[in-house]
């Protein structure tokens, strides 16, 4: 994989004048040479002075922090990214952690909403079922002819926002920039999607100003024959392409996954890249609390793409530690917005729910499941705001010296509880991530740094492992051993302030490392299509993506 900066052009057709500045790959902006601005027939377009990366970066960083609101954070960062994506990727790698939130969640949730509103210029593919029979054509339209890691949505449900139709179009842009800054993954070969099939979204139906199709979203058969189309047009346009779903609704999100995922190299990243980094987490969580992990019972709220993908990860970790997959089910406890998920509750159960159904009473409350269950850990994926109470977290600390405590739904006004909730109500016993970035908390004379469960430590990685084996498909096998290696990463000084994820600054690092780990599998696993090099982590290395400017003559 070739990650030439120079890639969609030769030095012979560089791009010259207005078109190299438009040209956001390319465009320098006032780090153009002299020789550059006369030879690349830039001089007049660019004010006269000469400013290098450091200095245009430090220039960026006090725009950024001059703004007033998150949202206009994210509108400043977006535009520098359509302007000149090098110093974009420069400027987030350098404060990756103060940039990040604003880039994705929670800020990319408020983006969502007002996609329409903030929209300035186009980025990716609005494909929609009106385009169906020439889908091919469509994607040949994109710019750069050999896109390989491609985020798609039909924004059915974004975050816990919901069916925002065409407006979801900020998540796999949001992604796919995090797949560059994380993971090294050349922007030329990423490509955002958003498939606009309608939205049942009332809101959205009656507004004026909607940027998608205003009709009820198409489903049944006419759905799965769009998708069809879709997937073999990608196999046809862009052979070598990953594909990441990306907040689907739950029937579709499995369904997808369940008929492509043997098929076509691709994953469904809400239910296996959030199974995985909360794996990574309860592993990390076993150091804290003293208990191994066959040891814990966990207790979600929400039984949707996210809870039960966690099960059926956590379920294969207790099975390779020698655990029947009976015993390992029986450790995974559900409640969703009928209840607890029990075989005798009387309702159909859609397939992902059956399978985790349990020999039980039935009670109707969260509450009511905890004082029942006494869980070690419980674990919130249902995306509808505080329902964590004082008197659960501190029933869950009568119950654990440790409690486990995950509020991982995104955005922040989804949270099941905040970080400081948790610390006080269990005096400091808790282990708690979030899925959104929570400040650190003070109790007792001792500083606690929440983690934050988020995909980004997962997805970046396991994309750049399959794409530099070039993997045929992505395997569950490999999501287990990202959580292990991400799991791994966590030293002794995280776990002793409270974390259970590494520091956010060295996500480069740990997306090599997860890299190797999935390639590994491939090679293992007969799966990789290019021979298996000698040094597999200097091999990936050699095929990261640095943000530095070029000599161009």
């Amino acid at each position: 994989m070739n990650h030439d900066p120079l890639l969609p052009f030769g030095r012979r057709d560089l791009p010259t004048g207005a078109s190299l500045l438009n040209s956001p790959l390319l465009n320098k902006l006032t780090a153009f040479s002299e020789r550059e601005r006369d030879i690349l027939r830039l001089r007049g377009l660019l004010p006269p002075r000469i400013f290098n990366m450091q200095e245009q970066a430090e220039r960026s960083l006090i725009q950024f922090r001059r703004k007033n609101s998150a949202l206009e954070k994210y509108i400043f960062l977006t535009t520098l990214q359509n302007r000149n994506e090098t110093l974009f990727y420069r400027l987030l790698l350098n404060h990756i952690e103060e940039m990040m939130p604003i880039i994705y969640t929670p800020t990319v949730g408020e983006a969502c909403l007002e996609y329409g509103s903030i929209f300035r210029q186009p980025r990716g593919l609005w494909i929609n079922i009106r385009d169906k029979g020439r889908i091919a054509e469509v994607l040949r339209n994109w710019t750069n002819k050999d896109a390989r890691i491609i985020v798609v949505t039909d924004g059915e449900r974004i975050l816990g926002l919901g069916d925002l139709g065409a407006l979801g179009m900020g998540i796999p842009i949001g992604k796919l920039a995090l797949y560059t800054a994380c993971a090294g993954i050349h922007p030329y070969y990423c490509l955002p999607i958003c498939l606009d099939v309608g939205t049942d979204n009332e809101k959205l139906l009656s507004d004026p100003l909607y940027i998608g199709l205003q009709q009820k979203r198409v489903r049944g058969a006419a759905y799965e024959e769009f998708i069809e189309e879709f997937m073999q047009a990608m196999k046809e346009v862009f052979p070598k392409a990953l594909v990441q779903f990306e907040d689907f609704g739950n029937n579709n999100a499995f369904s997808l996954l369940h008929k492509y995922q043997n098929k076509a190299c691709c994953f469904n990243d809400d239910i296996q890249g959030t199974a995985a980094v909360a794996l990574a987490g309860l592993i990390s969580a076993t150091r804290l609390t003293g208990k191994p992990l066959k040891e814990q019972t966990l207790l979600f709220f929400g039984a949707g793409e996210a809870g039960t993908g966690i099960g059926e990860y956590f379920v294969s970790a207790l099975r390779e530690e020698g655990v029947s997959e009976t015993d390992a089910r029986k450790r995974c406890w559900f409640v969703d917005s009928k209840g607890l998920l029990v075989k005798n509750r009387g309702d159909k159960l859609s397939a992902h729910k059956q399978a985790f159904a349990q020999d039980g009473k039935y009670v109707k409350t969260f509450a009511e499941a905890v004082e029942q269950i006494k869980p070690t850990a419980i674990i919130g994926v249902a995306g509808v705001g505080p329902t964590f109470t004082k008197d659960i977290l501190e029933k869950m600390a009568a119950y654990n010296e440790r409690p486990i405590i995950f509020a991982l739904s995104n955005p922040t006004s989804k949270a099941e509880c905040t970080a400081e909730e948790a610390y006080l109500a269990t005096k400091g016993k808790a282990v708690f991530a979030s899925g959104s970035p929570f400040a650190p908390v003070e109790y007792n004379g001792k500083t606690f740094v929440p983690g934050q469960g988020n995909n980004v430590y997962i997805f970046p990685g396991v994309g750049l492992g399959a794409l530099a084996s070039q993997s045929a498909t992505v395997t569950d096998s490999m999501f287990l051993a990202a959580a292990r290696t991400l799991a791994a990463q966590v030293n002794e000084d995280d776990l002793a302030h409270g974390r259970i994820y590494p520091h956010l600054n060295s996500i480069r690092s740990i997306s090599i490392q997860i890299a190797a780990a999935v390639a590994e599998e491939a090679y293992d696993k007969g799966l990789a299509r290019r021979e298996r090099p000698k040094d597999l982590v200097a091999d990936i290395k050699s095929q990261v993506f640095e943000p530095v400017y070029q000599d161009y003559l």
